[in-house]
């Protein structure tokens, strides 16, 4: 008989137990509060691919100005300055030929 508790510890220790749980309980509802809905989390990721594909499509804009701007810079700068430089090169080698 002396191992066993008494009355008294019996209903300290169902009490304790009665607070775990309890405790238990709100935080399992703190936890289901943070959560969010499938609704929102869809919402959320279709604006996500949205923005995503709107980056992608900049990005291949931004490509093809950079390839058209290489294009200009050749036909513009590059070959006009060939073009005068190339006959002044020829005649120079020639000159220092004869």
């Amino acid at each position: 008989m002396a191992d066993e508790p008494t009355l008294g510890e019996l209903a300290r220790r169902f009490e304790d137990r009665f607070a775990d749980v309890r405790d238990d309980i709100q935080q399992i509802g703190h936890r289901l509060d943070s959560k969010v809905s499938t609704d929102v989390y869809t919402l959320r990721h279709d604006a996500l691919t949205a923005r995503v594909q709107a980056l992608e499509t900049l990005r291949e804009k931004d490509a093809e100005r950079i390839v058209a701007t290489r294009r200009w810079l050749v036909g513009a700068v590059i070959v006009p300055l060939i073009g005068i430089l190339l006959p002044v090169i020829i005649l120079l080698t020639r000159g220092a030929g004869t």
